[in-house]
């Protein structure tokens, strides 16, 4: 399985729970910490509220997210905007993730876990490009596309 895309996710106020919920669909750790752990207190209001953190899976898929200064609530699928950090980009919007795999087998447990509490925007199951292929937003507002890869096809 591999991430097609950067997983850098801003949220504001939601990415512990998002990245606790990753770590239940992708397997492997999540690190989570907050600013205040970097002794940030004075230079960032609630600097131990606002969390950044990874979940990286055993078969080395990563996302990464972040709470950016805003209402707590999910973020919302959009066209990416971004920000230069450091000569980073960082996506201010969450945007369309690929999961893709070598069989059915591998993906539908990832596509089992991320349509928890989701919207199904197409079901998974087969397509004319793959033997598997859905889209969801999950509970966060993150697009997620899950298919098995066009070259792993024999």
């Amino acid at each position: 399985m591999s991430l097609t895309a950067a997983a850098h996710l801003n949220f504001t106020g939601q990415a512990r729970a998002a990245l606790e919920f990753y770590a239940s669909v992708f397997g492997g750790r999540a690190t989570i910490v907050t600013y205040g752990d970097f002794g940030m207190p004075a230079a960032l209001p609630d600097a131990g509220k606002v969390v950044f953190g990874q979940v990286t899976a055993d078969n080395g898929f990563g996302v990464m997210a972040y709470d950016v200064p805003g209402t707590d609530g999910p973020a919302t699928p959009a066209a990416p905007a971004t920000r230069r950090e450091n000569g980073t980009t960082i996506t201010k919007e969450p945007f369309f993730l690929s999961v893709r795999g070598a069989t059915v087998d591998e993906v539908s447990p990832v596509w089992k876990g991320l349509v928890d509490g989701a919207t199904v925007i197409e079901e998974f199951g087969p397509a004319p490009w793959a033997p598997a292929f859905g889209m969801v937003t999950d509970r966060f507002g993150v697009t997620w596309i899950v298919d098995i890869a066009a070259e792993h096809q024999g």
